[in-house]
């Protein structure tokens, strides 16, 4: 166990929580667009989060304690101005799932992360953004008949129950559709090309 890696992962989820909370409260978070303040503390996660990795590979739970694991994950989560990392720890997550070392859940949000960036359908349903209906959706989905048979295997709830969950924390934190839903999609869809989402 690396207790001085676990605080420090710690620090910075923590850090990246308490940026998130101060933008929410003052609305400052939901404007249009990737908000800079928050933008900046993903960036500084983002880059020390690549050395942990470069250094020790993935820091899972034998490294870091599960706390520490799922503060990694949350950091890289957050980290989507930089497709070239998330890209480079998904099957580094993935073996550590299988090893029993990180959350098959955690590989499960990443790939439907980076499959949601690229514009193509999440395979678990776990991303959601506003829909053209002023709703929260997770969008195209692969198969969307074997579902919640494969969200069951990596330990994920019903798509039904997340969805109520994540509309409920919308609400909760003032978050809201956009007012013009194609000037938003363009916008998001600009966003993705420009940091390297979209290659073509």
């Amino acid at each position: 166990m690396n207790e001085t890696l676990r605080d420090e992962l710690l620090e910075m989820a923590r850090l990246d929580r308490k940026v998130r909370a101060e933008l929410a409260a003052s609305g400052e978070l939901f404007d249009a667009g990737y908000e800079p303040r928050m933008a900046r503390v993903h960036e500084r996660n983002a880059r020390r989060l690549l050395r942990i990795i470069e250094s020790v590979g993935w820091p899972g739970t034998d490294l870091v304690g599960p706390d520490g694991a799922e503060a990694a994950w949350v950091i890289l989560q957050h980290a989507i101005a930089e497709p070239d990392l998330l890209r480079r720890a998904l099957p580094l997550l993935q073996a550590a799932a299988r090893e029993g070392r990180a959350s098959p859940r955690h590989a499960a949000m990443l790939e439907d992360r980076i499959r949601f960036f690229e514009g193509r359908p999440q395979r678990y349903g776990t991303q959601f953004d506003w829909d053209a209906e002023g709703k929260l959706s997770p969008g195209e989905v692969e198969d969307p008949q074997r579902l919640d048979e494969r969200r069951r295997s990596v330990g994920l709830p019903p798509l039904a129950e997340q969805m109520e969950e994540a509309r409920m924390r919308a609400t909760s934190e003032g978050d809201r559709p956009p007012a013009d839903h194609p000037a938003y999609a363009r916008a998001r869809e600009e966003w993705a090309a420009a940091v390297g989402w979209w290659t073509d």
